[in-house]
């Protein structure tokens, strides 16, 4: 019920979306003199602001067309390298890149978002990287005969992955997918995997939420596993391939989401009215990119999201060693030659600090010369991985790690 009721929602506010965009582009045709008197221009703004809140969103693309490298612009080329039920992998490359250049595969939140969330953190990277990204697929168009998809498939996903990329690839994980990448570098460190990574980035991730709780920690806590089970979780209407299938709906993820920081939402669709009333479309654009890449949401498997709640949240499962991967224990202490480097914002207020610097303590059997923490000074959760502060401060500190480590490794193979 649940669901249904949210797509007819949907498409009452699709139908008033397209008949307000209608009216804006009336009020603003400089054949209609209307709009240039009286409340014209604030009754065409505030159309233009609702029919693109209320616009219907389907998956963006990360159109990366270009990357420039100390002066030069390069041909970016994506492809799809490797396809899977749940997700496929996305290859973005560049001739002005070197034969030997790292290969970094960048794991994406399966949070409600698509991938694109991540663009800037792809586009940054690529100046020095051959990047792959894990492009999760929206679980209700993912037909039930494809099976299930839990944190076991998660894991096993990322190791697939770095297989098909080869050895000595890079790993970098962006909020949620800290978790699973850090236990399947345990688990491909345990076997001696030749493909484990030759790093491990954790950029804001819950690995140990014990550390500094936020508010999305206590939301996770205060209630029951049970109480997640009957309220958040819903079945996908009919007219979707993967109908039937139990999900948590990306439309209640961006719902929470929304309403941690509501009054800036507010202010920022003020500002964006403000904009266009004053004829500052640029600004008013800018807006309006950023809100067409947040509210592009997804659904995710009702499994990995039920037991990411029990077992990082709940249960902290992985830093006190009760974590399972196909029924055998996940040892942090085989991580043994896999450098990490983990990344916190001052000022994130989705993964406390602490909570992704965890990672150095819970791994003995790692040497404390390939650890490094760092603290970005004045940044958010999202001002991790986008934004200036990210390209200027933090991606160079990324790179350095990598550069660093593959001449540690390349000096090792000589000695």
């Amino acid at each position: 019920m649940l669901y249904n009721a949210y797509e007819l929602n949907r498409a009452f506010l699709s139908s008033a979306s397209a008949l307000a965009s209608v009216g804006s582009e009336l009020l603003n045709n400089p054949a209609m003199p209307f709009g240039y008197f009286g409340m014209g221009p604030v009754v065409a703004s505030a159309l233009d602001v609702f029919a693109h809140a209320a616009a219907p969103r389907g998956k963006p693309l990360f159109n990366i067309d270009t990357v420039k490298v100390g002066g030069a612009e390069w041909t970016v080329t994506e492809a799809t390298v490797a396809r899977r039920p749940f997700g496929n992998l996305l290859r973005f490359n560049h001739e002005g890149l070197p034969e030997n250049a790292p290969r970094l595969l960048i794991v994406a939140p399966m949070s409600g978002h698509y991938a694109t969330l991540l663009r800037g953190t792809v586009a940054r990277l690529l100046e020095s990287n051959v990047v792959f990204i894990t492009d999760w697929a929206d679980a209700k168009m993912v037909p039930l005969d494809a099976g299930e998809f839990d944190l076991d498939d998660y894991i096993d996903y990322l190791i697939g992955f770095l297989e098909h990329i080869g050895p000595g690839a890079h790993m970098l994980a962006v909020c949620q997918p800290s978790v699973p990448a850090f236990a399947a570098t345990a688990v491909m460190g345990a076997s001696r995997h030749p493909c484990r990574p030759a790093t491990l980035t954790m950029m804001g991730g819950p690995v140990d939420t014990r550390e500094a709780p936020t508010s999305v920690n206590d939301v996770a806590v205060t209630r029951p596993l049970s109480w997640f089970k009957n309220n958040v979780i819903a079945t996908v209407p009919l007219h979707y391939p993967g109908a039937g299938r139990r999900v948590y709906p990306g439309f209640l993820q961006l719902a929470g989401f929304l309403s941690m920081n509501l009054q800036s939402h507010m202010m920022s669709h003020w500002q964006m009215f403000s904009h266009l009333v004053h004829g500052d479309g640029e600004s008013a654009d800018a807006s309006k990119r950023f809100y067409d890449e947040y509210r592009s949401v997804c659904d995710m498997s009702a499994g990995f999201y039920l037991q990411t709640i029990e077992h990082v949240f709940q249960r902290h499962s992985l830093p006190k060693g009760e974590l399972l991967h196909r029924g055998q224990p996940i040892d942090l202490g085989a991580i043994t030659d896999t450098a990490l480097l983990a990344i916190e914002g001052e000022n994130d207020d989705i993964s406390g600090i602490g909570q992704t610097r965890a990672a150095l303590k819970l791994t003995p059997g790692l040497a404390e010369d390939r650890k490094q923490y760092l603290l970005a000074k004045e940044v958010g959760h999202y001002g991790i991985f986008n934004g200036g502060k990210w390209r200027k401060r933090i991606a160079p500190v990324i790179e350095d790690f990598i550069a660093t480590h593959r001449a540690r490794e390349g000096l090792k193979a000589v000695a």
